[in-house]
């Protein structure tokens, strides 16, 4: 089993760069603001043939409260998780109160902690660092996060004691199924999380814009593999002025195009909105599976709902092939639901069908509706293939394809959904005509006969002089 490292320390004392440097990715959101990272984030690293895993963590201040409470709470959740902690500490700030009370928090754990001082970078390392001897942790680790230095050697240090691993293209890692949570601020998408879940696992807070990273969240349920993505909420680019905001936006997006499955969270209080649509209209882009849950539907009254459904019949018409459900994530009513058509839009985008099957769909589907013509000729469909998938592509071959009115497009797209009953992902159709072969090759003839022709010209002319 991989060993996990946690990295702990106060706010804005640079883990999340640290992460980022340790993992070798991106994956953790970065700003000179304190408090910017808000839940648990793992990554997998590997140094030297060992790989362990790594826990990035907001911080743990003096006074916690309202939000920073529960970001504290994360921040203990990981320490009880970890088998080796990074105390991370700010060689320029120095030895805060906040620091000393991390420390005493820590000491009485009796696991494997080691202080690592970042920000060395422009001060003199040793002079900066050594009030930190005080807490009673040993030597402290010098590094600059920001620059990558000093990261090797103290992977090399705390990491001497563990064993090598296998190497990482040796190990058979489970798949899964990635599904993104995605919709605008405050509309209940971590609690909708936390209650797939079945544990606390996100910062759930009213207030929006809680959530400012995307939180990827391997599982397991009845011995499947999965990973839930976590994301910020999005909201009009007009409303967007923070700069960590805007970064958050470009990390759903990531995240959206990561996912086999998108779940669109809607609040049913506030209605579908057009900042909704536009969501949708992300997930379709990019291709994605698509599951709809209106949540917040309990304690509406029967007026209010029926409102809600005449809407969802209204604004939802262009994706009739998306499975929506009614759910009350608090509550937790409706959420099990979810799981099947998440199955379904999945099985859907990953559809594998014969080249001889999926022909004779198509020859079924002209029989009984012919395609209309085209300067006088009738367009022909010879055969199909599937050409990709998450989303289906079918790729239809024929002449004059290029001339399909989107009418007849749609019918065929009705008629293949039909059939292999592809539910809650877009399907792509793609036509190709038929190329001559001989069109860029010009007819070369031989000298013999290019001398009967030029004989054959000549006596034309004769006879025709004659007459």
């Amino acid at each position: 089993m991989k060993p996990v490292i946690a990295l702990i320390g106060r706010p804005n004392v640079g883990k999340s760069t640290l992460f980022n440097q340790i993992t070798k990715t991106r994956n953790a959101l970065v700003a000179d603001l304190p408090g910017l990272t808000r839940d648990r984030q793992y990554g997998d690293a590997t140094y030297e043939n060992k790989s362990f895993i790594v826990v990035d963590t907001g911080g743990i201040g003096e006074n916690d409260q309202g939000i920073d409470s529960y970001m504290a709470e994360q921040s203990r959740t990981a320490i009880e998780e970890a088998d080796i902690i990074l105390f991370i500490v700010d060689a320029k700030a120095g030895l805060l109160a906040s620091d000393e009370q991390v420390a005493r928090e820590l000491r009485v754990l009796g696991k494997k902690i080691h202080i690592v001082a970042n920000k060395v970078d422009g001060v003199h390392a040793e002079a900066a660092v050594a009030e930190f001897f005080k807490l009673g942790f040993g030597e402290p680790h010098h590094v600059a996060a920001s620059h990558g230095r000093g990261v090797s050697q103290l992977l090399e240090d705390i990491l001497a004691d563990l064993p090598e691993d296998v190497p990482l293209d040796e190990e058979k890692v489970a798949p899964g199924l990635r599904m993104a949570i995605i919709g605008r601020p405050n509309v209940g998408k971590s609690t909708l999380v936390n209650r797939l879940l079945g544990e606390e696992r996100v910062v759930v807070y009213d207030q929006p814009g809680t959530t400012r990273d995307s939180i990827y969240i391997p599982f397991e349920r009845q011995g499947r593999q999965y990973t839930l993505i976590d994301t910020a909420g999005v909201r009009r680019r007009g409303k967007v002025f923070e700069t960590v905001e805007k970064f958050s936006v470009i990390k759903t997006l990531q995240a959206m195009k990561d996912a086999h499955v998108v779940v669109v969270v809607i609040d049913a209080r506030e209605g579908i909105v057009e900042q909704d649509l536009h969501m949708l209209g992300f997930a379709l882009e990019a291709g994605r599976a698509i599951v709809i849950a209106i949540n917040k539907w309990d304690g509406m009254t029967d007026y209010e709902r029926s409102q809600v459904k005449a809407d969802i019949e209204r604004r939802f018409d262009f994706i009739p092939w998306a499975k929506i459900h009614l759910i009350s994530a608090l509550h937790g009513t409706g959420v099990g639901e979810l799981y099947p058509s998440i199955h379904q839009a999945y099985n859907s985008a990953w559809l594998k069908v014969t080249t001889n099957r999926m022909t004779q769909v198509l020859q079924d589907a002209v029989e009984q509706h012919q395609p209309p013509m085209v300067s006088g000729r009738r367009i022909k469909m010879r055969y199909a293939h599937m050409g990709g998938s998450n989303p289906p592509l079918i790729i239809i071959h024929g002449n004059q394809v290029d001339q399909v009115p989107n009418d007849y497009r749609r019918y065929l797209e009705n008629v293949f959904r039909k059939v292999f009953k592809m539910e809650g992902t877009p399907v792509r159709i793609e036509f190709k005509s038929g190329e001559n072969p001989f069109a860029d090759k010009k007819n070369k003839i031989s000298d013999r006969d290019a001398e009967r022709q030029r004989r054959l010209v000549q006596a034309f002319k004769k006879r025709a002089k004659k007459r």
